[in-house]
């Protein structure tokens, strides 16, 4: 019980200690002002999550996986992180994923215990086939929960990156980490209630780690998402709006593009640019790593 009270993530917060007696308004009001508090806290350790970047963009590009580890929402964060990446920059789903304490059914209810053991995370590191040309982030809000450092200890092991990413400066699992990401947005407005601030401050990191590896693999183009799948009708639509900014063309010509390439935004946005075909279009894009901005510099 003592240990527990010297976590930051279960400390009391002394602007909420009332907010059972509040109104609906200033308590939503009261909460909205802690939530304020997160993006302050993922500031100040932006040189970190710019160094995971580039650890996570270069074993990707190496052929390597970026997989995410964790329990209840921090286990739940790296899932939903992960499973963006296919329909958004069309990965292909090994290549970012996320182990779950408890497996796929803890997603929707806590398996008894799941996250207590270090030896499921190494059984679930082996079912993977991890190897040292991965890259593996731990998730932990505390920075002490077993599971996620029975990964950590058993990437280090092999000799893989690893990122801790957590809500306790110094925790234990910055013990297990090559790079240590730890905003601390304060106390939660509910005590130790995780899901909250340190759960938005993880996601926050999350989306800058995946995003920011997709950036500099040229998934994106100036600001568009042109390695996105048109898996649906929305995505169609969005692809042709993607190639008319990119291109500064007509609809009709970038659905004409479009539909020449089989739906690959940047072959399309290629292919009008430089005013080539769609075999030429994917043979310039392989030349320049993907990159659309390195294809027009030549």
């Amino acid at each position: 019980m003592v240990e527990l009270q010297k976590i930051a993530t279960e400390q009391r917060n002394p602007n909420t200690m009332n907010i059972d007696t509040l109104s609906t308004l200033d308590m939503v009001k009261l909460i909205n002002r802690e939530d304020h508090r997160v993006a302050d806290a993922v500031a100040l350790v932006t040189d970190k999550i710019a160094q995971a970047v580039d650890v996570i963009a270069v074993h990707l590009s190496a052929g390597g996986r970026l997989i995410y580890c964790g329990a209840g929402t921090s286990g739940r964060l790296g899932i939903l992180d992960a499973v963006e990446c296919p329909p958004t920059y069309s990965t292909d789903p090994e290549t970012v994923q996320a182990l779950m304490a408890g497996g796929y059914g803890a997603i929707f209810k806590a398996v008894e215990g799941a996250e207590d053991s270090r030896e499921l995370g190494v059984t679930d590191m082996r079912g993977i086939h991890f190897s040292e040309k991965d890259v593996l982030v731990g998730i932990a809000a505390s920075g002490r929960t077993p599971y996620v450092m029975g990964c950590m200890e058993y990437a280090k092991q092999l000799g893989a990156p690893t990122i801790a990413v957590t809500c306790c400066p110094g925790s234990e699992l910055d013990r297990y980490a090559d790079i240590g990401i730890a905003p601390a947005p304060g106390p939660e407005v509910v005590t130790g209630s995780t899901r909250m601030k340190s759960g938005t401050a993880q996601k926050m990191v999350l989306n800058m780690l995946s995003t920011g590896a997709m950036i500099k693999l040229g998934k994106v183009y100036g600001n568009l998402m042109v390695d996105v799948k048109p898996s649906n009708e929305k995505l169609i639509r969005r692809c042709v709006t993607i190639v008319c900014s990119a291109a500064e063309c007509t609809e009709e010509e970038a659905a004409s593009a479009l539909k020449q390439c089989g739906y690959h935004p940047k072959a399309a946005i290629v292919m009008i640019l430089r005013d080539v075909d769609a075999e030429t279009a994917n043979r310039l894009l392989e030349s320049a790593g993907g990159r659309i901005a390195k294809v027009l510099e030549k």
